[in-house]
């Protein structure tokens, strides 16, 4: 092999918006999580605004903050509006308004929340705002605050009355007093400004201290206040979209998870060799290979060939698939990937040092045999696996096998192919993969975390071994492996599998593939 073999992954593009958005999208459930929340949220809150309302009423206000001395200014600079309506949403006010209503004074606090007080732009208006559970409270609110606030006004302009009348009194009293001491040439001067200032005061006592109007009562709303439901609805499915978009990308961000080749290959430093479609359809049995057609079986095929390829011309000698952390998946792929290796007419030897918790015995269409010959195939202790292949393809575990007959197997032109438990779990792991002369790795897409695999990475380079590369297995939607009933064991055989007595039909497929 030149290079990496080449595989259409979905996953790597040169856009990086692109590969983003794949990867927001593995997380649709969080997307769907957020748009449930935003139409919950929608939901919650147009019930809770369907029994909110809001009324509102205007007062002008009159141009006058001392409208007693104000000549010759303009209405607009009489008065300051910010002024007003600071004052139109004090305390003063709400007290007003909460007796206006017949409520205690301790609710003042509780309306002045429920009050708000507006200026439009460019104008001497006060627009009050009146927020309640009812139309018609809400309503009476406004009105209240609207009577309450002129009421404040108008008090407030009397007592700037009462001032300036009893100032003027007391100016008026100094001149009768000089009038009545002073000399006869100086009447005429008091004389006229006792009279300016008594009808100063009288103008005074005539103005209008109401200090403004109500242009517009408040009137029962027909329509609780903000959007309806369709528009609350649509809102909340964008908020909601919005949020499981965050969520989603949040997720993958702080996802240590690979999901394609290439972070597969960065943090394993090898190749990728293979790549297993989901069977969706399959029946759960362990051995698929020359027992049902499909698109895995086809990839099975594909990765014995890129294994020869990877390998020595004559064969991968021995091979260890191995994954991470779960057993399951790396006998699978051994299991098949042995079948597909032997059906090039090759013998294979699927090797278990792990008999004992892989259990793949119990799993595999075993065919036992007769005790071979020294050196040849398959060693003793061995059974062939009946799977519908050209080459020959054998079962043994490790207990059953010594060193000396696998050696002699491997002699003999046979490949093997080594399953064991975990490597990250078990030590005994890196001892087998010491032995071998190449290592598949299988890797479960969403399932297995870089640091696994930089760390078999690490593990297996510094012992010496060589990573062929890794295998994506996408998995089954159905993970239940069937069970085979398990033979009569033949105590005579010695071979430490299960045997029992075969069929016609199985005695001569044993014979012929020996």
């Amino acid at each position: 092999m030149t290079g990496p073999i080449p595989f259409d992954d979905r996953y790597d593009e040169p856009d990086q918006l692109r590969d983003q958005l794949r990867r927001i999208l593995r997380h649709r459930a969080l997307i769907a999580l957020g748009i449930l929340l935003g139409v919950l949220g929608g939901l919650a809150l147009s019930l809770q605004r369907a029994h909110t309302y809001r009324a509102t009423s205007e007062v002008l206000v009159r141009s006058t903050t001392d409208p007693f001395g104000a000549v010759g200014v303009s209405a607009d600079n009489q008065v300051s509006m910010s002024t007003e309506q600071r004052i139109a949403a004090s305390a003063t006010v709400a007290v007003r308004a909460t007796r206006l209503l017949g409520r205690p004074d301790s609710q003042a606090g509780t309306l002045g929340t429920q009050v708000r007080v507006t200026n439009p732009l460019q104008s001497q208006v006060l627009r009050f705002e009146f927020t309640a559970g009812s139309p018609q409270r809400a309503a009476r609110g406004a009105n209240a605050f609207a009577d309450a606030y002129l009421g404040d006004r108008e008090s407030r302009n009397d007592a700037t009355v009462a001032r300036t009348t009893r100032a003027l009194q007391q100016q008026i009293a100094v001149l009768n007093q000089r009038l009545s001491l002073g000399v006869e040439t100086a009447k005429s001067a008091a004389q006229n400004q006792l009279y300016n200032l008594q009808k100063r005061a009288l103008d005074i006592k005539a103005r209008d201290t109401d200090g403004g109007d109500v242009v517009r009562r408040a009137t029962a709303p027909a329509l609780p206040v903000g959007p309806g439901l369709r528009t609350l609805l649509a809102l909340g499915l964008a908020s909601g979209l919005l949020l499981g978009i965050v969520l989603a990308w949040v997720r993958s961000a702080l996802d240590s998870r690979v999901g394609s080749v290439g972070e597969v290959q960065s943090a394993l430093r090898a190749p990728v060799v293979g790549v297993l479609p989901a069977d969706d359809g399959g029946n759960g049995d362990l051995l698929t290979f020359g027992r049902a057609a499909g698109p895995r079986t086809e990839a099975y095929r594909a990765l014995a060939f890129r294994v020869r390829q990877i390998g020595d011309p004559g064969g991968p000698g021995h091979l260890l698939v191995v994954a991470p952390r779960r057993a399951g998946d790396a006998e699978e792929v051994a299991a098949n990937l042995g079948a597909a290796l032997a059906d090039n007419g090759s013998d294979v030897l699927l090797l278990d040092t792990a008999a004992r918790t892989t259990g793949l015995a119990t799993r595999l269409p075993l065919i036992p045999i007769e005790v071979p010959a020294p050196g040849e195939f398959p060693p003793a202790g061995s059974a062939f696996v009946d799977a519908d292949v050209a080459g020959r393809f054998a079962y043994s575990s490790d207990s059953a096998n010594g060193p000396s007959d696998r050696t002699e197997a491997a002699d003999a032109g046979a490949s093997t192919v080594v399953v064991t438990r975990p490597f990250l779990t078990h030590a005994d792991a890196l001892s087998v993969a010491q032995r071998a002369d190449g290592i598949l790795v299988v890797v479960r897409p969403g399932h297995t975390r870089r640091e696994d695999l930089r760390q078999m990475q690490e593990l297996i380079g510094c012992s010496g071994g060589r990573i062929l590369g890794a295998v994506l297995d996408a998995g089954r939607t159905r993970r239940k492996l069937r069970a085979l009933r398990r033979p009569k064991h033949n105590s005579a055989s010695g071979t430490g599998l299960p045997s029992t007595e075969l069929p016609e039909r199985d005695a001569t497929l044993s014979t012929s593939r020996r």
